[in-house]
């Protein structure tokens, strides 16, 4: 997922200097900023994104797996970021990490600069917010970039998954096969179909929140919504 999204009236200015918050979302940005620069350089050198995610992925595991501190660091709804972060997680671990055949594909590359965009304008809103000092285009682009970018990292990511999927079928990773001691089964193949069917449900709710926070932000549309 591409987004941990936070309503506009939680984050309210300061404007007395960085304070712990200030100081969390400034790191995270930073992270971002790092991994994008990164991403950019190697494309510049070497002209192709086979072998990017190789280059970045010790980056990338470091920062994501970081970033489950933020389910207790930004001050939005718990269980909405613990998913969405876990979800980062398990596409950097049990997938690209695990899966090594399928780190050139490039959905890889889509999902990687559809997150990598959308934190860089995620914190910069948060930042910016926190220390009362929002430029519109910082806020402009908060509620306009995830319209496209989104769709792409759910492709990204989705594709990804789908990728893995002979892998996954042909090895039997993470599966647990009867008979057993425990007398448990698990397919890690069938597992992957699930977690792609529940994007179709999971993704849209996400979606036209955002949606709705967009009127609500740039249009002053009054909108009465239940709490995450």
């Amino acid at each position: 997922w591409c987004s941990h999204e936070m309503d506009p009236s939680v984050v309210s200015g300061k404007g007395s200097g960085l304070g712990s918050l200030e100081t969390a979302e400034v790191l995270f940005q930073t992270q971002w900023l790092v991994l994008a620069i990164t991403m950019v350089r190697f494309y510049m050198e070497k002209g192709t994104h086979r072998g990017l995610y190789k280059s970045i992925q010790k980056t990338l595991k470091f920062f994501q797996t970081f970033a489950l501190l933020e389910v207790r660091i930004v001050p939005t709804s718990v269980l909405v970021t613990g998913v969405q972060v876990s979800s980062r997680i398990f596409m950097v671990w049990l997938i690209t990490h695990s899966i090594k055949p399928i780190q050139n594909e490039e959905s890889v590359v889509l999902f990687l600069v559809a997150w990598t965009v959308t934190e860089i304008t995620r914190y910069s809103f948060y930042t910016f917010s926190l220390l009362d000092h929002l430029p519109y285009f910082i806020k402009w682009a908060r509620y306009n970039f995830f319209i496209i970018l989104y769709p792409v990292g759910v492709a990204g990511e989705l594709l990804t998954i789908y990728a893995a999927l002979p892998y996954v079928k042909k090895t039997g990773m993470f599966s647990i096969r009867l008979p057993n001691k425990y007398n448990v089964s698990f397919d890690y193949y069938y597992f992957l179909l699930i977690t792609m069917a529940s994007y179709i449900p999971l993704f849209p709710q996400l979606y036209f929140h955002m949606l709705r926070q967009r009127r609500k932000v740039l249009h002053g549309e009054v909108i009465v919504e239940k709490d995450d």
